[in-house]
């Protein structure tokens, strides 16, 4: 089959692989029809994770279902399915809590002993392969496929939102505590951020402010009923204050990770952390779902190569905040935001740009990389 092979930083090439097969009863075998570009795949393909040479990319996947193992009973051959980038087993302790993330029978242990989650395609994350390829091996089939409504071919580029943004979006302003009437800021219009701002929309924020300097991005914000701030026309800080009588957002979140740069182009991993502190008012909440890795082998700033960042914790103590972190379990949203997407509440779609055949991966991700304008969202198209 062919997938999305990485030989190195910024070299990635479409190659046949082995086929993905059934390995165990419990597997699901799914033939792949969207995978999607995603902005943590952009740490890996510029070199600043472990991801190991000759492995597949993607981990937000969409497609049918070509063959089941023995063991499964719930997904059948023809279904559509949407499935989570976390892989669980359903039965651990953590996922029995909804802590889908975070499985204890998938990790690797190679990684760390007390190692816990697993996910296609991603640096630390176990073995598996991605899915931008003809074919994905999804264990434990019968939890991790999420089975979609009749309309899931005609309307794949909104479902396939599920596999990983549009619950991490949800995710963001869950840990963020945002209650309806509330107002809330989001630092990052790539993918994620603007799922948050989509989320925060449907559960009837006042005010939704998205900082970032892309002017395609801010359109998008602003598209949806948002408040775009431009961080390269003024400090960010002062602009949400300005919006809010000098008391800041209720709450925020922090949706581009270890890689955030200043308008001039200089890495910071702790900028958008401490301008969140500031930004967010007294007792407010703070939800973190942007990337931050354990390692980095080619760090722009000194201290994050043991991943470390100054922090001003000094001002988020003295104002009483809140922090939640972590990759997003998937599972404790994808059934809710299916059902919104199917009764047209929600249309995650609209940050889609470029629908491209597999074929046309590599220039995808230089394009996507380079955050060239009008590039805010790239769907792979095996099938095509």
């Amino acid at each position: 089959m062919r997938a999305v092979v990485y030989n190195g930083p910024r070299n990635v090439a479409v190659q046949d692989v082995p086929d993905a097969r059934i390995e165990r009863p419990t597997d699901v075998l799914v033939r792949i029809t969207s995978t999607n570009i995603c902005g943590s795949d952009l740490h890996m393909y510029e070199g600043r994770t472990d991801f190991q040479r000759g492995g597949v990319f993607g981990h937000e996947n969409l497609g049918q279902v070509a063959e089941v193992g023995d063991a499964v009973d719930r997904v059948k051959v023809g279904d559509w399915v949407a499935i989570p980038f976390n892989i669980g087993c359903g039965f651990c302790k953590n996922c029995e809590r909804g802590l889908s993330a975070f499985c204890l029978t998938t990790a690797d242990r190679s990684v760390m002993p007390n190692m816990a989650g697993a996910a296609y395609g991603f640096a630390g994350m176990g073995p598996y392969r991605g899915g931008q390829a003809d074919l994905l091996r999804v264990p434990y089939g019968d939890y991790n496929c999420l089975k979609l409504p009749p309309d899931a071919e005609e309307r794949q580029n909104d479902y396939v939102m599920l596999a990983d943004i549009f619950p991490t979006g949800w995710h963001a302003t869950e840990l963020a505590g945002l209650r309806p009437g509330e107002s809330i800021v989001i630092y990052g219009a790539g993918p994620v951020g603007l799922m948050a701002a989509h989320a925060a929309m449907i559960k009837g924020a006042c005010m939704v402010m998205v900082v970032d300097r892309h002017p395609d991005r801010l359109r998008l914000a602003d598209s949806i009923g948002a408040t775009p701030i431009d961080d390269s026309k003024g400090s960010p800080v002062a602009q949400v204050l300005d919006l809010t009588n000098g008391v800041g957002a209720d709450r925020g979140c922090e949706c581009v990770g270890y890689q955030a740069h200043d308008p001039e182009g200089h890495e910071h991993p702790n900028m958008t952390m401490n301008d969140l502190v500031k930004s967010v008012k007294f007792t407010g909440g703070i939800g973190v779902v942007g990337v931050y890795t354990p390692q980095d082998p080619a760090p722009q700033d000194p201290l994050y190569k043991q991943s470390e960042i100054v922090f001003d914790h000094g001002l988020f103590w003295f104002k009483g905040q809140t922090i939640g972190t972590g990759q997003c379990n998937v599972k404790a949203y994808n059934r809710q935001l299916r059902d919104l997407i199917a009764a047209g509440r929600a249309k995650p779609s609209f940050i889609v740009s470029h629908e491209l055949p597999l074929r046309e991966a590599p220039n995808a991700y230089r394009h996507f990389d380079a955050r060239d304008d009008g590039w805010t969202k790239v769907i792979l198209k095996p099938a095509a």
